[in-house]
């Protein structure tokens, strides 16, 4: 095994509504990641296995490294390189670290440190900047869930749109073929209203109050250095929502097909 150099390394930080408890149910536990992050599995004890589902055909893989109640949690995913098309054997695994340090005031920084790689070459710096730029939407999912959800059974929806091309024309076909993308304003398709809560370059995301609570996300992102997927995830709080996700999910995947941008590579 070639020795790697230093590890990049990537630190965000967060205040977060909520209890130090609330927090940490938010980010270290399955139910929790899942309220706002991708369907995660938890076993949750240091040495447990973790697992981030990213589709039908994708998850990644891990182990809980650290496990410290109301404070720290952090594990590593060993195959990462791999899953970039890259060898795992020369680099080092990715790790995560969820730092919670309660304020006064009801409210927690929450601070995230990820360092993986270190044989120097271009695509691990080029993997961080994206990996920075995805991560940080979902920041706003967790703040919209500590808000309004902390705690509460989560029912996913997620529809995606794979295309031939750039993330940024389907971007831009997704938010012109919504309703509304300015923070503030009424969201309202067919049964389902709300409020634009946060807009950025690859997210929109809405809190959902009819026909149950939660939040829908709009997003776009890279796949490739040619392939971009379009995505529609919910995030619902009731015990109504998977009859909601079933009547719903056909008609954001007929949406997602009607959209003007390049032809479906599937």
């Amino acid at each position: 095994m070639t020795t790697p150099n230093v590890p990049l390394r990537m630190e965000l930080s967060f205040e977060m509504p909520g209890t130090a408890a609330q927090v940490w149910d938010a980010v270290a536990t399955a139910n929790g990641i899942s309220s706002w992050f991708i369907p995660t599995d938890v076993e949750e004890h240091e040495g447990g296995a973790i697992a981030f589902h990213m589709g039908p055909e994708a998850s990644s893989e891990g182990t809980v490294t650290g496990w410290e109640p109301h404070h720290r949690f952090s594990y590593v995913e060993p195959e990462w390189a791999a899953l970039s098309g890259h060898d795992v054997d020369s680099v080092t695994p990715l790790a995560t670290e969820f730092l919670v340090e309660a304020q006064s005031g009801g409210t927690c920084v929450v601070r995230v440190v990820t360092s993986a790689f270190g044989s120097g070459a271009d695509w691990e710096g080029e993997f961080f900047a994206e990996m920075e730029r995805m991560w940080l939407p979902f920041f706003d999912r967790l703040r919209l869930y500590l808000t309004h959800f902390p705690g509460q059974r989560v029912t996913q929806m997620e529809v995606n749109l794979d295309v031939t091309g750039e993330a940024a024309p389907l971007w831009s076909a997704m938010r012109d073929a919504l309703p509304s993308d300015e923070v503030g304003k009424t969201f309202a398709v067919r049964d389902l209203a709300g409020q634009v809560e946060s807009v950025g370059d690859v997210q929109l995301l809405v809190r959902l109050t009819d026909p149950v609570p939660g939040m829908l996300a709009f997003a776009a992102f890279a796949t490739g250095p040619e392939t971009a997927r379009g995505t529609v995830q919910g995030h619902l709080f009731s015990d109504k929502a998977p009859t909601v996700v079933e009547e719903e999910q056909a008609a954001w995947r007929e949406w997602l097909d009607g959209l003007n941008v390049a032809a479906p590579d599937r």
